[in-house]
């Protein structure tokens, strides 16, 4: 195997730290959280008081001031560990940039802190009932008003959706304008009347992470509540993905060779016919080549990694990231399932959920036919 470069002692301590804390906080009770619909409450602030939430927000802010490949080693935690109903990678690599990118000093002053102290847990509110990946047709509306702003609408698919108390929401402040008329408003839900929390959606994966229908019933906002300017809304969304969309590769590839190890334990163990499965070659074949083709996207997402430290990870390169990783994790979780055989359809097997929580990943932060579009036409082509 290729020896990763991508860290420093440093980087690997605090991977030792999250795995203890993750094996001793969250483990033992994911399987109580699935059928809850939602983690415990309590685990944000756990994590908070060890430094997991935020790490990259400058210390002023009651950040660690650290560099990105600290949300690296959390998110490839969780992910080795299966654990797919925590939602910090969102909060942490999603939302809480845009408000230290776009936010004034007194909106950063006001909210990172309680970001880092898990105080506050963070969602952004983008899709619509009638919409997906076409956000220029978002229906939810912020009109001005003597004090501020009045938001109504009606937002989906939300993740972090009950928990959350800290929510950007996406939403028209000129009709007719496109993209030109779209602004985007953190809402601090205990502050505001007219906001409702809908039902907990039933998913077919990703149990334990609570995904929420959220309305916004003539929401009364303070004039600050606009995040950066009126009207860059979209802008601001496109400047973000490559973040966005690098976090989820990251999971993808941790989440595959979590599922590698798991299969590779099993295969060794498991006997048919008079024989461990693993002395058959098809499972050798099969393995074998999940093994490299996870091992060179390792390498290639550690390059991108890299790029983003140097703030040079552009839009293509990143939709790539996001396009091979997440089709390759559900090509890896669908041939390990095989190699259980029928064990591998019980979902006290881990592989069984980690097949069914893959699925989604080719389908939010853009949909993998949108990253082949947004591929295309960086070629020229379209």
């Amino acid at each position: 195997m290729i020896p990763r470069t991508l860290f420093n002692e440093e980087h690997e301590m605090l991977r030792d730290a999250v795995r203890r804390f993750l094996a001793a906080e969250a483990e033992p009770y994911h399987a109580q959280w699935e059928k809850d619909g939602q983690t415990d409450r309590a685990l944000w602030k756990k994590a908070g008081e060890q430094g997991f939430l935020c790490p990259t927000l400058p210390p002023e802010y009651g950040g660690a001031g650290a560099d990105f490949r600290y949300n690296v080693v959390i998110t490839e935690e969780i992910a080795n560990q299966g654990l797919s109903g925590i939602g910090w990678g969102l909060h942490s690599d999603i939302v809480v940039p845009y408000i230290q990118r776009y936010g004034s000093e007194a909106q950063k002053q006001r909210w990172l802190p309680r970001c880092v102290s898990g105080d506050l847990v963070t969602a952004i509110a983008m899709t619509e009932p009638g919409t997906g990946s076409d956000l220029q047709a978002i229906r939810s509306q912020a009109v001005r008003t003597d004090d501020g702003w009045r938001l109504n609408g009606s937002k989906t698919f939300i993740t972090n959706g009950q928990h959350a108390n800290l929510i950007i929401v996406v939403a028209k402040t000129s009709a007719g304008s496109g993209a030109k008329g779209i602004s985007l408003f953190v809402v601090e839900t205990d502050e505001v009347e007219g906001f409702e929390r809908g039902r907990n959606l039933d998913k077919i994966g990703m149990k334990a992470q609570d995904t929420s229908e959220l309305f916004f019933n003539d929401v009364d906002l303070p004039a600050d509540a606009l995040l950066g300017e009126e009207g860059r809304g979209f802008v601001y969304l496109m400047q973000e993905l490559p973040q966005e969309r690098l976090s989820v590769a990251l999971n993808a590839i941790a989440s595959c060779e979590a599922a590698l190890a798991w299969t590779l334990k099993y295969v060794k163990e498991r006997k048919a016919f008079g024989s461990n499965i693993g002395t058959f070659q098809n499972t050798q074949f099969v393995l074998a080549d999940l093994a490299t083709e996870v091992q060179v996207m390792r390498a290639f997402l550690d390059r991108c990694v890299e790029l983003h430290l140097e703030e040079k990870l552009d839009v293509p390169t990143a939709a790539m990231a996001k396009l091979k990783g997440t089709d390759l994790q559900f090509r890896v979780m669908d041939e390990c399932l095989q190699l259980h055989g029928g064990y591998g359809y019980m979902t006290e097997y881990p592989i069984a959920r980690a097949f069914v929580d893959s699925r989604v990943q080719r389908i939010y932060a853009g949909t993998n036919e949108i990253m082949k579009l947004i591929i295309a036409r960086a070629m020229g082509l379209g």
